[in-house]
């Protein structure tokens, strides 16, 4: 099939199977937020091979399962975590440029950028990330050595969402080791703690009320050493919220509640890799500002999702 014909089929395929779903309200005074990582190229569902991830996954199911929540809750927002790319033959075949319609189809409204985006390079990312349309931010890569990419990435954004005005930032793990030199030409990796903690003051001092982190960081494990990790985060800096996490391909069924520098909480999540699962986390906000969070993460299955 022809390039453009097969991309375009990709976005009316999805449309046509939300718009078989009915509607629904919900007044709940709260912030929904919506999000995946990881989803590494995966357009259709893992296949039915008796693997233990046969039938799950697949952006027709997720944008089901987006579509059913907006219809309920009144306030959403939905992200990704980085590592859109890489995985499948549809990477290899266009590049990017499936996952980014894809997405613009389901309406995402922020993403960050993963280690795996540079997979094509600098050239690559010319061809995908003018396409989205959604915004991405990423605080620690210093991109004006890439000028035709230095103005579509931000260090942080804001979305104003009924009573919340969200602040996001995203954060990047160490290139050296993950990506070759001459695949981010131009970019410029920076310390995460020094960049987190300006785009914070830079989101607080703006009246943000969630400050939420897109951290393509990961979720620590044994081998880590003494590499920054999302655990990590709250100590060293003040004021995070939440962290949305990615990278580490970590399914975390709770919210990992740390205690933070400065005072107060900041939650984890992480929704583990190939959009298996839509990461939810309601937001609420109680006396003096403070913030009511929880998360009631979604399996993308027949059984969820069915189109």
């Amino acid at each position: 099939m022809d390039r453009r014909r097969f991309i375009g089929s990709v976005g009316l395929g999805l449309t046509v199977l939300s718009n078989a779903l009915g509607r629904s309200g919900s007044s709940a005074p709260q912030l929904t937020i919506l999000q995946t990582n990881d989803t590494h190229s995966r357009i259709d569902p893992f296949p039915m091979d008796g693997g233990r991830n046969q039938g799950l996954g697949g952006v027709a199911r997720r944008k089901v399962l987006i579509d059913q929540i907006r219809r309920r809750e009144e306030h959403t927002l939905l992200v990704d975590s980085g590592d859109i790319f890489q995985g499948t033959p549809y990477y290899n075949l266009y590049g990017g440029e499936v996952e980014i319609e894809a997405m613009n189809q389901m309406g995402y409204e922020v993403a960050t950028v993963g280690n795996h985006e540079f997979d094509n390079g600098i050239e690559g990312l010319e061809k995908t990330m003018p396409k989205a349309g959604f915004e991405w931010v990423s605080s620690n890569l210093d991109w004006s050595g890439a000028k035709s990419l230095a103005p579509l990435v931000k260090p942080w954004t804001i979305r104003e969402i009924g009573p919340f005005k969200v602040g996001l930032f995203g954060l990047l793990c160490e290139l050296e080791g993950m990506v070759s030199a001459s695949h981010h030409e131009g970019v410029v990796y920076l310390d995460p703690v020094e960049s987190a903690r300006r785009s914070v003051h830079e989101l607080r001092a703006r009246g943000c009320n969630v400050i939420v982190c897109l951290s393509h960081m990961g979720f620590p494990t044994r081998s880590d050493g003494e590499q920054l990790r999302d655990d990590r985060l709250p100590e060293k800096v003040e004021g995070v919220d939440l962290v949305l996490g990615g990278h580490s391909h970590t399914f975390l069924d709770e919210l990992v509640e740390l205690r933070r520098k400065g005072g107060g909480v900041t939650r984890i999540t992480q929704q583990g890799w190939g959009g298996m699962r839509l990461g939810r986390v309601d937001v609420a906000l109680g006396k003096s500002d403070s913030l009511v969070i929880r998360q009631d993460p979604l399996l993308v299955s027949p059984a969820n999702g069915s189109v």
